[in-house]
């Protein structure tokens, strides 16, 4: 019973641990972005439902039917509508909060693109929904197609303007969020296609619903039982959604009138407020209002500054360095503070140049230059900064020292390199991938290609073969060894950073986060704990490995409030055992 609570005070802990980060890390950006998902699933769902009309009239109404009846069920038309104010006023107050339009001509077309969509659907949302909870209208597909193929043919040109740009807002701000997942490379193509086709066959199908109902039109029989005053209302109740309509549009384009004055007024008191000057560390100062961000700034000077995800806080290649007193500049957001401690930056002089809004004079230097991301123009490309699950296996050579001490530079070279190559030979085998060498020591990286769970079973199934290759290896030099070459493992895995690192011709492709750097230390704790390996508990439950199968233990890791649970494992040849045992059992 003791051991059941523990395990279930731990769950809680657990899972309080991770709801705090999750609202840490949320911000204004992704509740819009979350809105934004919500929004684009119905819009899905509604041009599936239009591309029935490729089919017939009859298919589309068989289609709305459960359409409606998803979106019209309370808790879910609670959700959307709640979804399609706050992503409408987020979309406004953009407009107002951001002060640099010089972005990639995706971003403002975006932008433009999403403040034109209420103005467009005001009419047909209030002819429709509003029109059937005031009036008890029953508009459907064959009274909506009548209207834009018979009485007000211009109207469908509106319709399929709105039906473009929303799809392209939509999808532009999918790309924005999807750019930096593992899966994108895979699943651009794919993505690619749905994003064409979905809209065309939509369109298609209007206009061969339209085709259909314009036809049908001619016949008495066919007005009767679908142009009733139930279904299309009188004029009287038409002139009065349109009148609803128009001051909604009126009301809402006196809103952005209202927030461009706001700019004004803001970009009058920050110039009378005062302008601060902002050092690159490299001799170049430019002249800002306050309340620029660091990185808006850079922008509005047309000074090269990294930033892989736009300024959205979703990265932290735009990071900078603070020479000098950082105290007067105001405390990092949670969503800044988010991202530093999520790439293991407990530093205070360090922020994120999109998220500080300096009051002062400032000098920096940046930490990711922008040219190094191209610095290897005229050869292979560089890869630009992404954030993903990997494991890092960090491993190193005991007694490499002593080894040095009693041996020509050249044998112990000869040793050493032996030494790494057995490592790479296990690590290459078992799906990773060799990254980093220093000195006797060596940082594999798996999960490149593959999912968290296949990653953590290769990264412990790596671990195994290493003993096994450098039991051969050892045997092999055994006549000139006092004794076994001896190793220590660290592995744990998490969220890191990876991309191109260096400068000019010594860029390398690595990891950087709080994961590899815990990987290392743990890496170094084999040696006071006297064991092969340290696997941290995170890599073990993700790789399906049973709670019983290794002993565990609670660490100090330098940088982290709270102890860490980890797995102590004496002989790392029992990993690849124990890894193909859980496989077995989830078969």
């Amino acid at each position: 019973m003791a051991v059941l609570l523990h395990m279930l005070k731990r769950l809680m802990a657990s899972f309080q641990t991770r709801l705090r980060e999750l609202f840490r890390g949320t911000g204004l950006r992704q509740v819009r972005l979350v809105c934004g998902v919500i929004l684009f699933a119905y819009i899905v769902s509604h041009f599936l439902n239009h591309a029935l009309g490729n089919i017939s009239v009859e298919a589309m109404q068989t289609g709305v039917y459960y359409h409606m009846l998803l979106w019209q069920f309370l808790p879910v038309a609670i959700l959307f509508y709640t979804a399609a104010l706050v992503h409408a006023g987020l979309g406004v107050f953009a407009l107002y909060q951001r002060r640099q339009f010089r972005w990639k001509t995706a971003e403002p077309l975006q932008l433009v693109l999403g403040l034109s969509v209420p103005m467009l659907v005001m009419a047909h949302l209030i002819g429709v929904r509003l029109g059937q909870a005031l009036y008890g209208h029953e508009k459907l597909y064959p009274q909506e197609l009548y209207l834009f193929f018979v009485v007000a043919p211009n109207k469908l040109w509106q319709m399929l303007i709105l039906l473009v740009i929303a799809w392209v807002h939509g999808c532009i701000g999918l790309y924005f969020w999807l750019r930096m997942k593992p899966f994108f490379k895979r699943a651009a193509p794919w993505l690619l296609a749905a994003a064409v086709l979905i809209p065309t066959l939509a369109a298609l199908g209007l206009y061969q619903g339209g085709r259909s109902v314009a036809g049908d039109s001619d016949d008495t029989e066919w007005r009767a039982s679908n142009l009733t005053q139930r279904q299309v209302g009188t004029a009287a109740q038409g002139n009065t959604l349109e009148h609803i309509a128009d001051g909604l549009i009126y009301g809402y384009l006196g809103l952005l009138g209202i927030v461009l004055v706001g700019r004004g007024v803001r970009t009058l008191r920050e110039r009378r407020g005062g302008m601060i000057s902002l050092s690159y560390g490299n001799g170049k100062t430019v002249r800002v209002p306050k309340g620029l961000s660091v990185l808006e700034a850079s922008l509005r000077h047309n000074v090269p500054h990294a930033s892989v995800c736009g300024g959205r806080a979703r990265c932290s290649t735009c990071r900078i360095r603070i020479i000098g007193d950082h105290a007067a500049l105001p405390e990092p957001s949670p969503r800044e503070a988010f991202v530093l401690a999520r790439v293991g930056s407990s530093d205070p002089s360090i922020r994120l140049a999109c998220q500080l809004r300096p009051p002062c004079d400032l000098s920096f230097f940046q930490l990711f230059m922008p040219h190094a991301l191209s610095a290897n123009e005229g050869s292979a490309p560089a890869r630009i900064g992404q954030e993903r699950y990997l494991v890092s296996l960090f491993v190193d050579m005991r007694g490499s020292t002593q080894l040095a001490e009693k041996r020509l530079p050249f044998d112990t070279v000869f040793i050493v390199n032996r030494f790494l190559a057995a490592v790479s030979q296990a690590v290459i085998e078992n799906g990773g991938q060799p990254n980093q060498f220093v000195g006797d020591g060596m940082l594999a990286l798996f999960g490149l290609a593959a999912n968290p769970e296949t990653a953590c079973r290769q990264a412990l199934k790596a671990a195994g073969a290493i003993a096994v290759h450098l039991d051969e290896l050892n045997e092999l030099l055994s006549h000139d060894l006092r004794q076994p070459i001896r190793f220590g493992i660290g592995i744990h895995g998490g969220e890191v950073i990876i991309g191109d690192i260096g400068y000019r011709d010594h860029i390398v492709f690595t990891a950087l986060g709080d994961a590899v750097n815990v990987a290392a230390r743990l890496q170094d704790m084999t040696k006071t704990l006297a064991c092969q390996a340290i696997v941290s508990d995170e890599v073990r439950r993700t790789a399906g490995l049973a709670e019983d199968a290794l002993p565990q233990q609670e660490v100090a890791i330098r940088g982290r409030d709270e102890p860490m649970a980890v797995r102590v494992v004496a002989d790392t040849r029992r990993l690849s055992g124990l890894v193909d045992g859980s496989e077995r059992v989830a078969a």
